[in-house]
């Protein structure tokens, strides 16, 4: 592996930062508590070891006579413990128990002294008492350390011992625990990139029974990768349509041009042919721009008022074509309707709702804007015609559905889906009412009042827009 990314733990492997992590926390503490036991027992050997110079002083400093000598030896070497007796200039006047001539302690100092290092293996170590006597002479009572060093030289090299297997069984333990949590992971990736090679039907293999973060991982990915297959379905079925309906004027266009280069024409014949040609291309645009629109998603953070839509977009039209729109009738309930969809938005879904009228439907063709509760606004546009069959309402707001009977005239069955996509998307209701029937897109309930006509009624219900200063 290379050095440098050793060096980087982010750049590990997950399995190993885990172990690394889990066997660090368990060095912490094993040290902590390592160094807890080492103090506690340290502690209690030298409490044992004052309480033995204490209780030497205590019997060996009333034993000592006016000339420095003990009174009673037997009594002194009960004790068992080395000790001196010291003039002012440091001579040794009295020792007993396994003291020397030398003295045991060489400065001139009172209290309690280590002759050499803690933990020290040498046969000198000694602790050391000193108190004070009559005629400035000094009692030196000493207790051997050696067994306490060695028991504390031991102690530290069993925990020593014990911390290194335990951080090894640890850190094995460890390793397989996190082999073993990632085991599901790493089949996932297995069978996420056989699905990604083209396995297209395959789905990860969650357990059964189990809810734990790998298994709620593999629900979400199946539930992904099935949203995912479904949007790849529409689009491949909306292509499929397209592509249907796209054959059409085409075929009609590459018939008509065959048509009119069987023979030669005059200059009025070819005009009445670049007439119907342009009507078919006018209708070949207008499919192509509402396949381009109808998946389009509007532009966030639009606004616009409903209510002057409306009553532009008939006023243009009753300029444009007055008989087609001599049979309209608009309904301004409320003067001010703010939505949040773009001006060219309301009036594509507008336009669509009366082309359907118009295509579809009867005179006369009844709109209506108003505000049927507090927060939104809805708009209803009904006309008097035959409406479409029961069976049909349902799937009525798909792309490319039509009636048997509407196959014969204009359209391409694409205008209530763009309808349907753009008011869903900027967060309302559409609604079809005929008949007592009705159908809510998307489907929900709702217990707003449905105010349709004797014909097909398309209701277009949208939030209610904040308007900003």
């Amino acid at each position: 592996m290379n050095p440098a990314r050793l060096a980087r733990p982010r750049s590990w492997p997950l399995r190993a930062r885990l172990v690394a992590g889990f066997s660090v926390a368990t060095l912490v503490v094993l040290v902590a508590a390592g160094a807890f036991v080492y103090w506690r027992v340290d502690f209690a050997l030298d409490r044992a070891l004052d309480t033995e110079l204490a209780h030497g002083v205590s019997t060996l400093a009333p034993l000592v006579g006016d000339d420095g000598m003990a009174r009673d030896r037997d009594a002194a070497e009960a004790v068992g413990l080395a000790w001196q007796v010291l003039d002012p200039a440091g001579t040794v006047l009295d020792r007993g128990g396994p003291a020397g001539t030398t003295p045991m302690l060489v400065s001139s100092g009172f209290g309690k002294h280590d002759v050499e290092a803690r933990l020290s293996t040498g046969w000198a170590s000694y602790r050391i008492r000193a108190v004070g006597l009559a005629h400035q002479r000094r009692l030196l009572v000493g207790v051997r350390r050696d067994r306490e060093d060695e028991a504390l030289r031991e102690l530290m090299l069993q925990l020593v011992v014990a911390g290194l297997g335990t951080l090894l069984v640890t850190a094995f333990v460890g390793d397989r625990l996190a082999r073993a949590a990632l085991r599901p992971v790493e089949r996932y990736r297995q069978q996420a990139a056989a699905i990604a090679a083209g396995a297209a039907d395959l789905r990860l293999e969650v357990p059964v029974g189990r809810d734990d973060e790998v298994t709620r991982l593999g629900h979400t990915f199946n539930d992904m990768l099935a949203g995912l297959e479904r949007a790849l379905e529409r689009e491949r079925q909306f292509v499929a349509e397209a592509s249907h309906e796209l054959r059409t004027p085409l075929t009609l266009l590459t018939g008509r041009i065959q048509l009119a280069r069987r023979r030669q024409r005059t200059v009025e014949e070819h005009e009445r042919i670049l007439g119907e040609l342009a009507i078919d291309l006018d209708r070949l645009a207008r499919l192509a721009d509402q396949l381009l629109h109808v998946g389009a998603d509007p532009a966030g953070g639009s606004r616009s008022d409903l209510a002057q839509v409306v009553t532009r977009v008939v006023e243009e039209r009753r300029v444009a074509d007055p008989a087609g729109a001599a049979g309209w009738e608009v309904e301004l309930l409320a003067p001010t309707a703010p939505v949040g969809l773009a001006d060219h938005e309301v009036e594509r879904v507008l336009a669509n709702l009366l082309d359907n009228a118009a295509r579809h439907g009867a005179p006369p063709v009844r709109l209506v804007v108003d505000r049927p509760a507090a927060g939104w606004v809805r708009l209803a546009v009904s006309d008097a015609g035959p409406g479409m069959p029961p069976a049909l309402l349902a799937t009525a707001t798909q792309r490319f559905t039509r009636a048997e009977e509407a196959r014969s005239r204009t359209g391409a069955g694409l205008g209530l889906a763009l309808v349907a996509g753009l008011t869903e998307r900027a967060g309302g209701q559409l609604r079809l009412c005929q008949a007592g029937q009705h159908v809510l897109r998307p489907p929900g309930a709702s217990d707003l009042p449905c105010d349709h006509g004797t014909g097909l009624t398309v209701t277009v219900l949208l939030p209610e827009a904040q308007v900003t200063d």
